[in-house]
């Protein structure tokens, strides 16, 4: 299964880079005031028909999201951001990815982040571990001097003063579901968000960092962040290495 949605992350992946590479780029902007492209739309429409071609699942995805009484029901389903970090797209910095996460009850069991401007090629499935590019990835970071990842495009103060409280000195600034698959490989040690974020900005990511030695608990709950809730709005977290308590 992972070598099939590697393949449709690839294809959308070609499609993404050809608008990347256009001198002028069609930009709208969404009723929640997030942007979107040509390249948002086309990516979403190759990934949607390769998973129905391919799988019996229904599909979420951020351009077209489904009324939660019908998926409320549903024990199983592809979750899909077919071009996350738009904003990064559009200022042409690298560091977009295509997301695509199997969600089963509730929790991703599978995930696939692919960041095609860079050739990077995250994976996660549940008790079978995480790759980057075909190479197994874990957190082992025992760092005392805490690194931590912050939104390039969408900051908070909170954040800051969550980085101020916490002594963290060395703060990387990263696009996209990049920032946790830089959690997964060890890169960084902790990822707070506190700001606006999506089911479908986390889901594929959080398997593989999951699956690595790292956590993503919400700060409401106290417990892992969870999917296919009423509102596909993401409660704010801390992502982190296991051995890291924040709350």
């Amino acid at each position: 299964m992972i070598e099939k949605l590697e393949t449709i992350a690839r294809q959308a992946g070609d499609i993404i880079l050809k608008y990347y590479n256009l001198i002028g780029l069609n930009i709208n902007i969404k009723s929640d005031g997030s942007p979107v492209t040509n390249a948002d739309i086309s990516s979403e429409q190759l990934i949607v028909s390769k998973l129905k071609k391919n799988f019996s699942y229904p599909v979420v995805t951020e351009e077209t999201p489904v009324k939660y009484s019908e998926r409320k029901k549903w024990k199983e389903y592809w979750l899909v951001d077919p071009l996350d970090g738009t904003e990064d797209f559009i200022k042409k910095n690298n560091e977009f990815t295509v997301n695509i996460a199997l969600i089963r009850n509730r929790h991703p069991v599978l995930g696939i982040v692919f960041a095609p401007a860079l050739n990077l090629m995250y994976t996660g499935s549940l008790n079978e571990g995480s790759k980057k590019n075909g190479t197994p990835i874990y957190n082992r970071s025992n760092r005392r001097n805490l690194v931590a990842a912050d939104s390039r495009q969408n900051s908070s103060i909170e954040t800051k003063l969550f980085i101020r409280d916490n002594n963290i000195t060395k703060v990387l600034k990263i696009g996209s579901s990049l920032k946790l698959c830089s959690l997964a490989e060890g890169l960084i040690d902790v990822y707070p968000r506190f700001n606006g974020t999506k089911e479908w900005d986390t889901a594929a990511a959080h398997i593989i960092c999951k699956e690595t030695g790292c956590k993503i608990i919400d700060i409401k709950t106290n417990k892992e962040l969870i999917y296919n809730k009423e509102t596909i709005k993401n409660n704010f977290f801390i992502a982190s290495r296991n051995n890291l308590n924040f709350l």
